[in-house]
């Protein structure tokens, strides 16, 4: 399976945010995101880095 878990950069420390992730989109200026367990959630901001190899996003609030 190819789910990913994204993190929240804050103050450079990479805190989780939601875990085995597989829809990302924009959303009216935000960030949607569902896991595989159907918990969606919406983030203000923007995406900072996306590893395909360690299937982690990095989300920045700046």
């Amino acid at each position: 399976m190819c789910e990913t878990n994204v993190y929240i950069d804050h103050e450079g420390k990479e805190e989780l945010y939601l875990e085995n992730v597989s829809v990302v989109k924009p959303a009216k200026g935000k960030i949607f995101m569902k896991n595989l367990f159907g918990e969606e959630k919406f983030f203000d901001g923007s995406i900072k880095e996306i590893s395909l190899v360690t299937h982690k996003i990095i989300l920045s609030d700046d």
